[in-house]
């Protein structure tokens, strides 16, 4: 018995990035982007954003320290 993946993959396997867009009625750029993820990390699943910018007593202290040292 063959699995949902196997079909797909036989159906899409050895397509361009055109034609897997038409296959399954998306943008080519959404295509390109999911295969480069796969090939970049092995997944596609949603990978962890960038921490937050510091805020508070922190940021006010960065920021003097930045302005301080610039030269105009």
């Amino acid at each position: 018995m063959q699995t949902a993946s196997t079909n797909i993959c036989e159906i899409l396997c050895n397509k361009s990035i055109c034609e897997i867009s038409l296959l399954l009625n998306i943008l080519r750029s959404t295509v390109s982007g999911i295969i480069t993820k796969w090939n970049q990390l092995g997944t596609t699943a949603t990978q962890p954003r960038r921490p937050l910018k510091m805020t508070g007593p922190a940021h006010a202290e960065a920021h003097s320290a930045q302005k301080s040292t610039t030269v105009c």
